[in-house]
């Protein structure tokens, strides 16, 4: 296995919880790193805890009244003043109210994803991974879709302060990643790349073929938008079509890769189909395309996943896996194989899932049910793939 990747995650990003009966459950994080210390792919040594970001790292993207009412309205009792200004700041809506310590919990966030960047770019490490970043919907002046603050586009932001590199942006959640894109619009330094459901039926409702950029900008934003019901063929065939000729156009300095897992079948949030396998194969690609274009700097972050259980720790755990040439991840590559979940995992947590655990690390999907229209869904989305490419 690699040494040379590091697992950046804060103690206090367990703490970035709406409410007990909101999706974003930070459960999601113990979960995931409990799968990887039980088949022994993380240890003490590849772990490190990032500080919070500071307010003038926060401010490379957002706002400084912004960052002050997320401040203010993270106190237990937030002053009517405050309380009356969340509206504007995005921060009253159902998706994303405010909650006490929200700021501290957004900013272990923030500081892990730029920590983590960091540690890429000088050269420590050649792969990190940040499980608790990829709140990609925030923007310079309001929350937006379960996202405070957006680390991604901050750890992008001191990429291109810091270091002045290239900087390909690769977002495989089902939700467009559209705070990052629209961050980087005009930037034709950051390459921006969304493969997610249609906005035509899906929050946030945009990242459509035709959002190419702006001004300097233009033709470095690329969005892949699939129709809802798209199972793993079909999904695979875009992404892998798509990326590979993205980034040999672009050839970036350092990929940044959002990890979001709610495209598969059983998330509650969106319309997608498919299945585990997307979540091995995509890490590889992505790993292939760091090591091709940019010298091996690849940052990870998570994103999206609100099938808390079935999905999210496996999917997770796979881009480790994959960052760390785990000998797991060799065997699940071949698509013959599946290996058993631990046991000892699968009888911690099986009493608390409200559904029956995977017995695997990737699904049997001989039962699951036929989508209809599969034929027009594959050819409506290589139809939209050959658009999003096609000026390259």
């Amino acid at each position: 296995m690699s040494a040379n990747a590091v697992f950046i995650l804060h103690p206090g990003a367990a703490r970035y919880k709406f409410s007990d009966a909101h999706p974003f459950d930070p459960r999601r994080l113990s979960l995931t790193v409990d799968l990887l210390d039980a088949v022994g792919a993380l240890n003490d040594g590849q772990r490190i805890a990032p500080s919070l970001a500071d307010e003038h790292m926060l401010s490379l993207i957002h706002r400084y009244d912004y960052i002050e009412a997320v401040r203010q309205l993270s106190e237990e009792a937030p002053s009517p003043y405050w309380a009356n200004q969340a509206p504007r700041y995005g921060l009253s809506t159902e998706d994303t109210p405010f909650f006490p310590g929200m700021h501290n919990a957004a900013a272990a966030i923030a500081g892990g994803s730029t920590l983590a960047a960091d540690l890429v770019m000088s050269g420590q490490y050649k792969h990190a991974y940040h499980m608790a970043g990829g709140l990609h919907h925030a923007f310079p002046d309001h929350a937006s879709g379960f996202c405070i603050y957006n680390d991604a586009a901050i750890a992008i932001a001191n990429i291109r302060r810091q270091y002045g590199a290239r900087v390909l942006y690769i977002d495989t959640d089902v939700h467009h990643g559209d705070g990052v894109q629209w961050a980087f619009y005009n930037d034709p330094e950051v390459c921006t790349y969304s493969i997610h459901e249609t906005g035509k039926y899906l929050f946030p409702g945009t990242g459509f073929v035709h959002e190419r950029g702006n001004e300097l900008g233009f033709g470095t934003s690329f969005n892949v938008p699939l129709e809802p019901y798209t199972e793993d063929e079909s999904w695979l065939e875009s992404f892998t079509i798509s990326i590979a000729k993205v980034a040999a156009a672009f050839k970036p300095d350092v990929i940044v890769s959002q990890h979001g897992c709610d495209a598969h079948a059983f998330d509650p949030l969106s319309n997608i189909h498919c299945s585990m396998r997307i979540y091995q194969a995509m890490p590889a690609i992505i790993h292939q395309l760091a090591h091709t274009y940019a010298g091996g700097r690849w940052v990870a972050v998570g994103g999206g996943g609100y099938d808390i259980w079935r999905v999210v720790p496996r999917a997770w755990a796979l881009v480790w896996l994959e960052m760390t040439d785990h000998p797991l991840a060799a065997k699940l590559a071949d698509s013959e194989d599946n290996e058993p979940l631990p046991a000892a995992w699968l009888e911690r947590w099986g009493a608390q899932s409200p559904d029956p655990l995977p017995a695997h690390w990737l699904d049997d999907t001989s039962a699951w049910p036929p989508m209809p229209r599969r034929a027009i869904i594959d050819e409506r989305n290589r139809q939209t793939t050959a658009i999003a490419i096609q000026e390259i």
